[in-house]
């Protein structure tokens, strides 16, 4: 059945007038008022009828890119180059597009309202970055505001982050397994036995795909990987500092630290060094992304590298509609092994 304005109007308590003049924003009304009756709106999925039908799925000159964490270069990096790619004309009568980078510092619950949002202003495109939450119900309420968005005709990709069946959004997807799989074989391949893990936030895909290729790689050399060898953090330095103290204390003869990434791996050379530890000598350190700064951390950090840029820029062509989706909407994105410095064989 239709939703009319009736019925927004009903379900907000207001007028249709009220409503009216909140959908066409030229005329003031109280916030309160205003964020009830797009809360109606949303509830029941209304869209306008008769002549403003059109401009209602017409889409505006925004563009939205959500991050993580802003500060963090994993993020930055990408949010740069996706913007790279929206700046200049192409919006509506040849008119400049305007990026928004809507910082969700990993709540669930803002990712969902800037996604609410960025449909109430009809976005042009909205390109998502880095891991998804492991949560079914978040997920699922994240897919069906997808769904929404590019059923209105809004370009949606997923940048780094797991393909979303069934909502017509691109996914240009890290291969985290595989990655997380070639750094631990390149530390086994030099002797290590003993390895220590700091994994990230148990709740992130990302998380669990490295973790997955890790113990991978353990499995097909024999290794039984002993529980109080990975300890779960933040993906920051202060968390791979904490994380590699607490590995020590479980297993001070751990000959490796495999870092969730390279801010976290930061952290883990700093411990080791406040513990008296050589690096590589006594114990080897390796991340995962190869932000900027690995190769001028002392030693370099042995690393994946993730082509960060070249994705980002990727995901923002194919969200102004100037380069073609993948075939099937998926493209899987390897990392390159990078060794450096901070690995080397065991201790004696």
């Amino acid at each position: 059945m239709t939703v009319t304005l009736a019925d927004v109007a009903a379900r907000a308590q207001v007028s249709p007038a009220t409503v009216s003049r909140v959908l066409n924003g030229n005329y003031p009304v109280a916030a309160s008022t205003r964020e009830r009756v797009l809360r109606a709106v949303d509830e029941l999925d209304y869209v306008l009828n008769g002549p403003a039908s059109a401009l209602a799925a017409a889409t505006s000159d925004l563009v939205g890119i959500l991050v993580n964490d802003i500060a963090d270069p994993f993020f930055g990096i990408m949010a740069s180059a996706i913007q790279s790619e929206i700046g200049g004309p192409g919006g509506r009568a040849g008119g400049e597009r305007l990026a928004v980078v809507c910082n969700t510092g990993g709540s669930p619950e803002r990712e969902l309202t800037y996604l609410t949002l960025l449909q109430r202003q009809r976005a042009a495109a909205v390109v998502l970055t880095g891991g998804a939450m492991e949560n079914a119900p978040h997920a699922a309420a994240v897919a069906a505001k997808l769904r929404k968005l590019t059923d209105a005709g809004t370009r949606v990709v997923l940048c780094g982050r797991p393909p979303a069946p069934d909502t017509g959004a691109i996914a240009l997807t890290f291969d985290n397994r595989g990655g997380g799989r070639e750094l631990t074989e390149h530390l086994i391949g030099l002797g290590h036995r003993r390895l220590g893990y700091i994994a990230g936030p148990e709740e992130r895909t990302t998380t669990r795909h490295r973790l997955e290729g890790h113990r991978a790689a353990l499995e097909a050399h024999g290794m039984e990987e002993d529980a109080g060898w990975t300890v779960h953090g933040r993906y920051d330095r202060q968390s791979g500092y904490e994380a590699t103290l607490e590995l020590l204390r479980r297993d001070p003869s751990l000959t490796a630290v495999v870092a969730a990434n390279d801010s976290v791996a930061l952290g883990a050379c700093a411990a080791l060094r406040d513990s008296g530890l050589a690096i590589p000598g006594d114990v080897s350190v390796a991340g995962f992304d190869d932000l900027p700064f690995s190769v001028d951390a002392v030693p370099s950090l042995t690393t994946v590298r993730l082509p960060l840029s070249e994705a980002g820029a990727r995901a923002g062509r194919i969200a102004m509609g100037r380069e073609e989706p993948p075939p099937g909407g998926i493209a899987t994105i390897r990392g390159e092994l990078m060794v450096r410095g901070s690995s080397g064989g065991p201790r004696k």
